[in-house]
């Protein structure tokens, strides 16, 4: 008796992320996620990078919102 099959899809292409968000003008807690992405690269700690741009993207929506 064999087990079953696997058969692999085509392989995935994922785009390359967008540049790093900026943060909005006035917003402090904007300021304060690009202060800690900024900490964060110059320890070389890529991944708290990626947390804090992950961050301020999902932040800065409400900005968006309010623009004309």
């Amino acid at each position: 008796m064999t087990g079953p099959s696997l058969v692999l899809g085509e392989p995935l292409d994922l785009p390359l992320p967008e540049a790093w968000p900026k943060p909005h003008p006035r917003c402090r807690a904007c300021a304060q996620l690009a202060k800690e992405r900024l900490e964060a690269q110059a320890e070389g700690d890529y991944s708290k990078v990626s947390d804090a741009n992950v961050e301020l993207r999902r932040h800065a929506s409400p900005h968006r919102r309010r623009q004309p």
